[in-house]
């Protein structure tokens, strides 16, 4: 009796179970697009409620699959510093003087926190220049070390038109003044600066540099300098531009002034779920698909909208509700098919922040790395034109994949565009910096990306059913294959130029664009051929130091190129474990 019970009680509880279609069907695709790019979403930015809804969705979705969720529920949750705020600690102390935060002074988002005492040098517009056009260094014998420089903001006379103008960032500028020994940074506004003299606003999340830097309002500098006999700084901004000189010099003033930056963090969240092998050795090993499940919310200035002065739900339906909804449909077609290896299926979180839930996730790994034979990652796949045009990249991370890739196309006839290096600007260059084979797989760019018309009447749906179809035997066949799939780093084979596309000097190599500290710049990939590799720069190294000046982020890294040449050979600092390592890099 109690086994008839059981029974019964089992097959209720299967028929009560949501149901999943087998088959990559248009209807399945539209509803998950549906809801991902539904405006009551908000954009599907990382951290709020609208995100919470998103991830229970997707683990939903691979549990009605039958798939093995990750931990509890599928989620693999991280956080983000996504803003700084000011702290309640901070303070401008001149003698009796208290300068008012978010009145008189204010720190920069890009500040370090800390307590520094110490008497102020005023270093005129806090310029070092020594090229064939301009010579302009405001630091000669100035005595800086351990003191605060008040430096003005901008450049002398007109900005548009001033030579000086690619010195002129606050950052920069803060940045030299460190190099010179500086123990902290005040920057203020002159009238042809800013006749209003705004106080900045902190930006979201900055790379911080190594030592507090704070903009004090005009009135507090006059106070500042003339309390201790010298001239206005009016004065000084009409000198430096008159006579395009230098003019520093020691205020005797001491100031005491903490900076008090506090991050913000939010936590996002990873889904994963895996599909178990069928064959009892190669279930080992994994294929990993994947597509990223953010967006950009509602938009804005510094939201990476094409459209910031236009606040709005950006809803992503191509960017990427379209890869999101092909992971879903690829989990249930290959849960029927029962592949040999194990399928590792995961969303990730904050990929228009800087890929930043990926690498977590490989930093994170539910499983071995080692493990990981491909990752194939779907980003912007609802878009196929009557051209029929699928980009597909990291071909060459693979010696196999171009021939298997022609051999599956046979049954489609799509006209695929490829493309051999395995970094990119989505997911996929996580895993390849980590010696994974990859595939990039899109429908391309188009004008709505990063917009608000970004929607599902503009989605191609039967084009999508074909491009997940196509992607999903791509899935199966590499997860049947009784091989391992080998791995090769692709990039230029040949040096061409240091330039890069805008210009501006380049070492050939990916930084991470993620790390929040001041110890140097990771080095997350290099490419074959350009002056890191031929250098001697290597993945995994932590660039510390370029031409004896200091490399604390990415951000530090940026500046130190923008003062090179190309034909130059310069000094790179890595740090290479416990060591420390100079390479000669000509660029």
């Amino acid at each position: 009796m109690n086994k008839i019970l059981l029974l019964f009680l089992a097959t209720l509880l299967f028929a009560c179970k949501p149901k999943y279609e087998e088959e990559i069907t248009i209807p399945e695709i539209e509803g998950h697009i549906a809801f991902l790019a539904s405006d009551d979403l908000k954009g599907r930015y990382p951290g709020t409620p609208e995100d919470v809804q998103v991830t229970e969705y997707i683990a939903g979705e691979f549990d009605k699959a039958g798939l093995e969720l990750y931990g509890k529920n599928g989620l693999q949750p991280f956080d983000i510093v996504n803003e700084t705020v000011a702290g309640p600690d901070n303070h401008f102390r001149m003698g009796d003087t208290e300068f008012q935060s978010g009145t008189d002074f204010t720190p920069f988002s890009f500040s370090q926190s800390g307590h520094v005492a110490g008497e102020v040098v005023f270093a005129g517009y806090g310029f070092q220049i020594d090229d064939a056009d301009t010579v302009w260094n405001d630091y000669n014998d100035l005595p800086v070390e351990g003191k605060w420089v008040m430096i003005l903001r901008g450049v002398p006379g007109d900005q548009a038109s001033s030579a000086f103008v690619n010195y002129s960032e606050d950052r920069g500028k803060a940045l030299r003044a460190s190099d010179q020994g500086a123990a902290g940074v005040i920057l203020v506004s002159g009238y042809s600066f800013d006749p209003e003299d705004q106080l900045v606003e902190l930006e979201g999340k900055q790379h911080p540099l190594s030592i507090p830097v704070v903009q004090l309002s005009r009135n507090g500098a006059d106070q500042l300098l003339t309390g201790s006999g010298h001239d206005s700084l009016s004065h000084y901004e009409s000198e430096l531009t008159r006579t395009h000189q230098p003019s520093s010099f020691s205020t005797g003033v001491e100031v005491d002034i903490t900076v008090d930056l506090q991050p913000v963090k939010i936590e996002a969240a990873n889904v994963i779920a895996t599909l178990e092998g069928s064959d009892p050795v190669l279930k080992k090993e994994y294929v990993v698909v994947g597509a990223h499940h953010d967006h950009l919310g509602m938009g804005g200035p510094g939201s990476s909208s094409r459209r910031p002065d236009t606040i709005a739900v950006h809803n992503g339906a191509d960017d990427n509700a379209s890869g999101v909804a092909g992971v879903i449909e690829m989990s249930e077609w290959l849960k029927s098919r029962s592949p040999a290896r194990s399928i590792l299926f995961a969303t990730f979180d904050a990929e228009e922040m800087g890929i930043i839930g990926s690498k977590y996730l490989v930093e994170n790994s539910p499983v071995d790395l080692e493990d990981i034979q491909a990752m194939i990652n779907l980003d912007m796949i609802g878009r196929l034109n009557e051209e029929r045009q699928l980009q597909i990249g990291g071909v060459g991370t693979s010696p196999g994949f171009r021939n298997l890739l022609d051999s599956i196309n046979r049954n489609y006839g799509f006209d695929l565009t490829y493309a051999n290096e395995g970094y990119g600007p989505s997911d996929h260059a996580s895993f390849y910096a980590r010696d994974v084979p990859v595939l990039f797989i899109s429908t391309g760019a188009h004008p709505d990306y990063h917009t608000p018309d970004d929607d599902l009447s503009r989605i191609n749906l039967e084009g999508e059913q074909e491009v997940i179809s196509f992607a999903g035997e791509l899935a199966e066949a590499l997860a049947d294959q009784k091989e391992r799939v080998a791995f090769t780093e692709a990039g230029p084979k040949v040096r061409s130029s240091s330039r890069g596309r805008y210009g501006g000097i380049t070492l050939g190599l990916m930084p991470d664009m993620t790390y929040d500290g001041t110890e140097g710049m990771p080095v997350m990939f290099v490419t074959e051929g350009r002056p890191a590799a031929v250098g001697g720069i290597q993945k995994g190294d932590i660039i510390v130091a370029i031409e004896g000046k200091s490399v604390g982020n990415v951000y530090d890294y940026m500046e130190r190129l923008s003062g090179l040449k190309e034909g130059m050979s310069i000094v790179v600092r890595v740090k290479r474990g416990d060591a420390f390592v100079d390479l000669v890099v000509r660029i």
